[in-house]
């Protein structure tokens, strides 16, 4: 079953799993991480807050947009907290071995850690297994994350003129049993973007 859609994803050139060009999934038409939702408002609000181009920050490589400056700041102070696990890829399926995009609509607040997925039967499917899901998802991502390496990012700018620091590409954390967050509101019925295939790790 894995091989059959990881040759889908290759026969369908449109197939999206954006963080095959990076590490962070972007907007293929803008280029913002999470859709320019707000990264610290999924922490601080009942639901994700739109982000502002006024309130931007560039981090490993890729415009993030903040609701406020308040918001902008503290991400850029700890941005491995608030940026959603793996990259923004959707979890449930890179457990499997699959890189895809999550979607910003489709989360988890886990353990004060960020999870996104691509459709709410994969959201569901963590909820029944977290651990499980996270320690699959993560050892994927090891692999790929260690095959394309983070930017550069210490010379980069944000708007404000501050710098932005490194950060390890793997930033996800070992997930305490038994803890999963509220589920989120709301989500779409779109059906979920065709996946890359990750060959197994060892």
């Amino acid at each position: 079953m894995l091989l059959g859609v990881g040759l889908l994803a290759a026969v369908l050139p449109g197939a999206r799993a954006d963080g095959l060009d990076g590490l962070i999934v972007t907007d293929p038409l803008t280029g913002v991480a999470l859709d320019g939702f707000d990264p610290v408002s999924y922490f601080t609000e009942a639901d994700p807050l739109p982000g502002l181009p006024d309130y931007e920050y560039d981090w490993q490589g890729v415009p993030w947009y903040f609701a406020n400056a308040a918001n902008r700041d503290v991400f850029m102070r700890n941005p491995e907290v608030y940026a959603p696990q793996f990259g923004g890829h959707a979890t449930t399926a890179l457990s499997e071995g699959y890189l895809s995009d999550g979607d910003p609509r489709l989360y988890l607040v886990v353990a004060q850690r960020l999870y996104l997925f691509y459709s709410p039967a994969t959201r569901d499917g963590f909820i029944a297994s977290p651990g499980r899901v996270i320690e699959a998802a993560s050892k994927h991502w090891a692999a790929f994350a260690a095959s394309h390496p983070a930017p550069d990012t210490t010379a980069a700018t944000s708007a404000g003129g501050l710098v932005a620091s490194a950060a390890t590409a793997t930033n996800a954390t070992p997930f305490p049993a038994g803890l999963v967050g509220p589920v989120a509101p709301g989500g779409h019925d779109l059906a979920p973007q065709p996946a890359t295939f990750l060959a197994p790790t060892p």
